[in-house]
């Protein structure tokens, strides 16, 4: 059984409640032999839960670790998790990276592009295999769609900085093109942003925070597709999650997490 660190900054939170029970799953899926084993929380209490580290490692079947050192040193993989906190993802990495072992850190990847380098550095500097994602990548209705012209993606969440990197990921991921300039407008609580590429491609996103995700594309030639995202994409991260682990490399071309982090810095600077 290879083991998994978790590193949070606080253990009782979403992602951490269930990525253990998807990665049993996923083992089962793929043939692989992964639990997670390890973890450590930097607050010890839970604000939204109200559970503290030794209540939920308990609850979890893990073993609490003292300090982020100590669940390197023990652990075969790492996980980096505090989706909602990414300004403490780089104090992380900074004792996580130098360990060299495969890790996968969580959504939104780091709270500006530069922090963002500075991960990536780190991981060069130690040789360490690593990768970020948003889980939206991974959405079913997404694998078909080539050729993109122009794009519209809709989504929500608790809060625009938090939940942005969902539509940016998937934007990143279909139009294969770097942001050259962006625009923003707020309505309340919504926000409408476009942002014309490099390549002359488009796309807008539709920010509400009870708004499902969906993209809406135009290919090349002017054909259009409308797709909800409704697919269990949380799965299909934690399977490719595994198999990083497993191989060693992302299953993608890392330098699109930068771009995402471009594209968001973009949008979030014009708010």
């Amino acid at each position: 059984m290879k083991k998994i660190g978790f590193i949070d900054y606080y253990l009782s939170e979403w992602h951490a409640n269930n990525y253990p029970a998807w990665i049993r799953e996923a083992n089962e899926a793929l043939g692989t032999d992964y639990e997670v084993a390890y973890g450590w929380g930097e607050l010890d209490l839970s604000p939204k839960y109200g559970e503290t580290s030794a209540q939920w490692c308990e609850k979890m079947g893990v073993e609490l670790c003292g300090s982020i050192e100590e669940v390197c040193e023990k652990s075969d993989v790492l996980l980096i998790l505090a989706p909602s906190d990414p300004d403490r993802h780089l104090a992380y990495a900074k004792k996580v990276l130098p360990y060299g072992k495969p890790t996968y850190i969580d959504k939104t990847f780091a709270p500006n592009l530069a922090e963002a380098k500075e991960i990536f550095a780190l991981a060069e500097e130690y040789h360490t295999p690593f990768f970020s994602t948003s889980a939206l990548r991974y959405a079913d209705e997404l694998s078909d769609i080539t050729n993109v012209s122009n794009l519209i993606v809709t989504g929500g969440g608790g809060n625009l900085p938090e939940y942005l990197v969902h539509q940016v990921e998937m934007a990143v991921l279909l139009l294969g093109d770097a942001a050259k300039s962006a625009k923003v407008e707020r309505q309340g609580a919504q926000y409408i942003a476009r942002v014309e590429t490099e390549g002359g491609k488009s796309v807008t996103f539709v920010y509400a925070p009870k708004m499902p995700f969906s993209v809406t594309v135009e290919d090349a030639n002017g054909t259009p597709a409308y797709r909800a995202i409704q697919s269990d994409f949380f799965r299909g991260l934690i399977a490719d999650i595994l198999k990083f682990y497993e191989s060693g490399k992302p299953s993608f071309d890392t330098k699109q997490t930068l771009e995402v982090m471009r594209m968001r810095d973009m949008i979030l600077s014009r708010i």
